[in-house]
């Protein structure tokens, strides 16, 4: 095996273990910070308003300013986490819990998208939801 190869090989294997290292720090900032309302396995307490997220949450990228509200949804917005992490947790949970509604032209969170849409909160962050919800369902209907 030719160097170049060994160190072609060399790269692959230190990504994949960064790769590896980067998906347990989003695990652990979703135990840390999103479990303890939507439960382990992302199925809320819709009883208690806690929407489900498991193979739901992806839907919200298909709406119009749903892509921000993520982002800006109470527990997202107030996590200690910087924008970066943040963004990170978001593609996490998009791919990992609403991996059976993520869209096919999911593009992943950036740490600058996150920040500008956490510096721009509706003041009414119920009444988006239930806003993006109703315009979910009528593009549901309309198929």
């Amino acid at each position: 095996m030719s160097l170049r190869q060994r160190l072609a090989g060399g790269l692959l294997a230190l990504a994949a273990c960064s790769t590896l290292g980067a998906t347990e720090v989003e695990k652990k900032n979703y135990r840390l910070y999103c479990m303890g309302c939507h439960q382990l396995d992302g199925a809320g307490s819709p009883v208690n308003g806690i929407p489900a997220m498991r193979d739901q949450v992806g839907h919200f990228l298909r709406a119009p300013g749903g892509r921000a509200y993520l982002s800006q949804v109470p527990g997202t917005l107030n996590t200690p986490l910087g924008d970066k992490d943040t963004a990170a947790l978001l593609n996490w949970v998009l791919v990992n819990i609403g991996r059976g509604s993520l869209p096919a032209d999911f593009t992943p969170y950036s740490a600058d998208e996150v920040a500008r849409y956490r510096a721009s909160v509706p003041e009414d962050v119920p009444g988006l939801r239930a806003r993006l919800m109703d315009y979910l369902e009528r593009q549901e209907r309309g198929r």
